[in-house]
């Protein structure tokens, strides 16, 4: 058992909480300043947040009262109209021009030609927006090497056309799409 000694940390806590305990003044004064101390600090405190639910305290009119399962009504259906796809025009010929130089530009590929030099042939015809994927292509993978016939509009709208470019490994879809700098490829894919 530890031995009490009236000096120390301890012996100071002791008379503190003792202090209320030695007579029944002690303890109505303590509980005085509690209070007044419990008072001030509901003072001192902001104000809580309004209650969300405004006039939750009334009560709620026959109106107002939830329908039983068997007799709410289903929300109505909620339809989507798509929106209509601008018409089709005639192909321009501007656009087929730029895919015809495209695809000649792609294809042209003879070894020893660097990446760099192939895309510098594309770039002309290519969106900046493309350029970053066809830099995943490595030239020396294409197969194709000549353009065998003329580009032929599949798909042509007013700013956007699908065209099938012949090659000599085999059909390309391109898509060229009309920009401030006029028409650029922004993506191909080989015909399967």
């Amino acid at each position: 058992m530890p031995i009490r000694t009236h000096r120390g940390r301890a012996a100071v806590y002791r008379r503190l909480w003792g202090w209320p305990l030695r007579s029944p003044r002690h303890l109505v004064t303590a509980l005085v300043v509690l209070g007044v101390l419990v008072v001030l600090i509901g003072f001192l405190l902001p104000e809580p947040p309004p209650n969300r639910y405004q006039g939750a305290d009334r009560p709620i009119a026959q109106s107002e009262r939830p329908l039983p399962p068997s007799t709410r009504r289903p929300a109505p259906p909620t339809f989507s109209v798509p929106q209509a796809a601008p018409p089709p025009t005639a192909p321009d010929p501007a656009g087929l021009a730029v895919v015809d130089a495209w695809g000649r530009a792609w294809v042209n590929h003879p070894p020893g030609t660097s990446k760099q030099q192939w895309l510098d042939g594309l770039r002309q015809y290519t969106t900046d927006e493309f350029l970053p994927v066809m830099e995943s292509v490595e030239p020396a993978n294409v197969p194709s090497t000549a353009v065998t016939g003329p580009p032929v509009a599949v798909e042509s709208r007013r700013t956007s056309m699908d065209v099938r470019l012949p090659t000599n490994a085999g059909d390309l879809n391109v898509t060229v799409i009309k920009t401030p700098a006029g028409w650029r490829v922004s993506q191909y894919s080989k015909v399967d």
